[in-house]
């Protein structure tokens, strides 16, 4: 009688194994993530999750709700939040109107003084010049103000500068070319006596041509651009004075100079 062969054990390893194995993987992948998050810099992750936040939310901040801990669903209570989230974004306008007025304010003082400085230097120089006497000097937070009398320049009803005039012209020259990266605005003014048979038809024009005049003595005696200089005629328009009487009509025949400073350019 033949013997019976015997059974040849299954190839591999037992199911056990296996499945133990794969356990074992899987606690050690557990464990790597947990050791990886515990190592995680803290800033950056801050940084990471706010940015996640803020893309997936409508609410400030990433909230999923009008009120901190309430969810969406939760209407009645979000009711009762909602004027208080309406007025916390009025706030947030509010608070940008008032860093705006603060801007302005920190730009209006710093223009002011570098405008009261610009004076102060060029009051200096008329005086080395001992031509203050002929020239006024005012100031603002846009510019210098330089004011000569019409009556030191030109005429009666013309607009030619007088030779007597010419020397202050030349000192006038001087001291506007050391500011030649301004900005310089020359305007005529007159009073409001009408032009009767005279070279001008009315004071408008010869305002104009006052203006014009000093225009081209600046741009024929200094190296300033032309193009930084500006000219213009304002007739009877914006006294500085009483007209009805020959004292103020004499203070507002002028010639303005003014100089800009770098602020009122570059706002």
């Amino acid at each position: 009688m033949a013997n019976k062969k015997p059974e040849e054990p299954p190839q591999g390893s037992p199911a056990w194994m296996a499945t133990f194995s794969d356990l074992m993987n899987l606690l050690l992948c557990f464990f790597v993530l947990l050791f990886s998050m515990s190592s995680v810099d803290a800033q950056k992750f801050e940084l990471v999750a706010a940015s996640f936040s803020n893309t997936f939310s409508i609410f400030t901040a990433g909230a999923r709700a009008i009120g901190e801990g309430m969810l969406i669903s939760n209407g009645v209570s979000q009711l009762n939040e909602l004027d208080k989230y309406i007025n916390s974004m009025g706030q947030g306008e509010d608070s940008d109107k008032q860093m705006k007025e603060e801007s302005y304010e920190e730009h209006e003082a710093a223009a002011l003084a570098a405008s009261e400085e610009l004076a102060e230097l060029i009051e200096e120089a008329l005086e080395e010049d001992n031509i203050a006497e002929e020239v006024g000097v005012e100031f603002n937070s846009q510019y210098v103000l330089l004011t000569m009398n019409g009556a030191l320049l030109f005429n009666s009803g013309d607009a030619k500068l007088k030779e007597e005039s010419l020397p202050l012209m030349a000192q006038i020259a001087k001291i506007l070319e050391r500011y030649s990266e301004s900005i310089i605005e020359v305007e005529g003014h007159t009073d409001n006596v009408p032009m009767n048979g005279a070279k001008y038809s009315d004071n408008d024009e010869l305002s104009s041509a006052r203006a014009i005049s000093v225009f081209r003595y600046l741009v024929d005696n200094t190296t300033i651009d032309p193009a930084r200089i500006k000219h213009s005629g304002r007739g009877e328009y914006v006294p500085i004075a009483d007209n009805s009487t020959a004292e103020g009509r004499a203070l507002n025949r002028r010639v303005e100079i003014k100089i800009y400073n770098f602020y009122s350019e570059n706002y």
